[in-house]
């Protein structure tokens, strides 16, 4: 698997997208399925909710609530949060290789962090309030020391983090009970919306960290032994955590799942409450469990002639992980239009399987874009802002524009432009989650 070759002069190569390590990119591309599916049933406000489900499904809609209870919900943006942790690192990795001082590396990290907020905030008021983007960017900014914490000290904040989060303290949404649709999914216009979802963003975006740091920090202890880089030297490793982590959500989400399936009757209030903390508790273990499962996967693929393993579908899947913070942002473009009461208002007319439909399609949808764009050599148009807000890349001279093949540096690669000093198609490490994308050699 190919990184960034350096010279002894210092120059390097860009690294060929053929090159990049497929495991992050096709876990996310997957995943963003899952995502789609998690957020979707949540419009579904027609009467009394449970776990955002409709109380009283039968048939093949309380069939799918129990699947997706089990195997979907809070199961997907842990593996993400672990995939980002991962991310920082290799980011860390490279501005190091390119020379830089722990300081402005620092500052870049943080700055970067402070832009996701942003974005986050502005996707959460304008288009969806379970925004997860502001949440990532408060959690980087906090830990940016973590990349440089001794392997024991993450462990033990990462075991209090795990013993907090599976405390008995109630909330949890796996089962939590609504009897209204809730003003901040639905608005009834974009400027009520506004209203309602600023202030429950500010209450809810700061308490998300707290859920997502464990697998953060797990992250960033795979990346230190660089678990999805080489997936072939770790196979046991990653057998055990597939095994075990998908095993372990499964059956500690299957309680909640039959009670929101209507397979057996609701219980006591106290009761509910400890089966959602156990749902939300192993549902870290399942996200983990589900990137280790595609690690072995793109582990086969790429063991593979190129002609034969990746064939259309894995790099179409690939390229939604490339492009994931746009893809991510799109499904809550298409949500907005499809349930909002000011757009086409779908919400009234729909059931869990056939919103499930529209979820499954819209995830369709951005792999037709993602795999155009790839096709095309385009960036996702969000990655490619993040970028800019994060490195300032300053505008040619007319001379630079002029000589389109210069050399790259060590700093251009390790900020991903290419020999003109434009970002670097598809290789940067801009998305939503991190790729740990052609770092450099050790």
């Amino acid at each position: 698997m190919g990184g960034v070759n350096e010279s002894r002069s210092g120059a390097s190569t860009s690294t060929k997208l053929s090159e990049r390590f497929l495991a992050p990119d096709l876990a996310r591309g997957v995943m963003l399925l899952f995502i789609a599916v998690a957020n979707s049933h949540y419009f579904l406000q027609n009467g009394p909710a449970l776990g955002g489900f409709p109380v009283g499904t039968t048939g093949i809609d309380a069939f799918l609530v129990g699947l997706i209870a089990t195997l979907v919900d809070g199961r997907a943006y842990p593996m993400f949060a672990a995939l980002f942790g991962y991310g920082l690192v290799q980011i860390y990795r490279r501005q190091q290789a390119a020379g830089k001082d722990w300081k402005p590396i620092r500052k870049l990290l943080r700055r970067r962090s402070l832009w996701m907020i942003v974005i986050g905030f502005l996707h959460g008021i304008f288009l969806y309030v379970g925004d997860i983007l502001a949440a990532y960017g408060i959690l980087a900014f906090l830990l940016v020391p973590a990349l440089r914490w001794k392997t024991r000290t993450i462990v033990t904040l990462a075991s209090l983090a795990f013993v907090i989060t599976s405390l008995p303290l109630g909330g949890s949404l796996a089962v939590e009970s609504t009897v209204a649709p809730e003003p901040a999914m639905l608005p009834q216009g974009i400027w009520s919306g506004v209203m309602d979802r600023a202030p429950a963003l500010l209450v809810l975006v700061p308490l998300y960290p707290i859920g997502l740091l464990l697998p953060f920090l797990i992250g960033i202890l795979a990346a230190r032994a660089r678990l999805l880089e080489l997936p072939g030297q770790h196979l046991t490793l990653l057998r055990c955590v597939a095994g075990f982590g998908i095993s372990t959500a499964i059956l500690g989400g299957l309680p909640v799942g039959l009670v929101l399936a209507g397979v057996i009757d609701q219980p006591a209030a106290n009761t509910l409450g400890l089966l959602g903390t156990l749902h939300d508790a192993t549902g870290h273990f399942g996200g983990l469990g589900y990137a280790a499962a595609i690690a072995l996967l793109a582990n086969r693929i790429s063991a593979t002639p190129t002609n034969v393993g990746r064939g259309r579908v894995v790099t179409a899947l690939a390229a939604v992980g490339q492009r994931s913070m746009t893809c991510y942002l799109a499904q809550s473009l298409v949500w907005t239009l499809a349930f909002a009461p000011y757009a086409f208002n779908l919400t009234p007319h729909l059931t869990v399987t056939s919103l499930a439909g529209i979820a499954v399609a819209t995830w369709l949808a951005t792999v037709l874009l993602a795999n155009w764009m790839h096709h095309r050599g385009l960036r996702g148009p969000f990655e490619v802002l993040l970028r800019k807000l994060t490195y300032r890349e300053r505008k040619l001279t007319d001379d630079e524009k002029k000589q389109p093949y210069r050399a790259k540096t060590a700093g251009d690669a390790a900020s991903g432009t290419t020999n003109t000093g434009a970002p670097e198609p598809l290789a940067g490490t801009d998305q939503m989650s991190e790729p740990p994308s052609d770092p450099v050699k050790p």
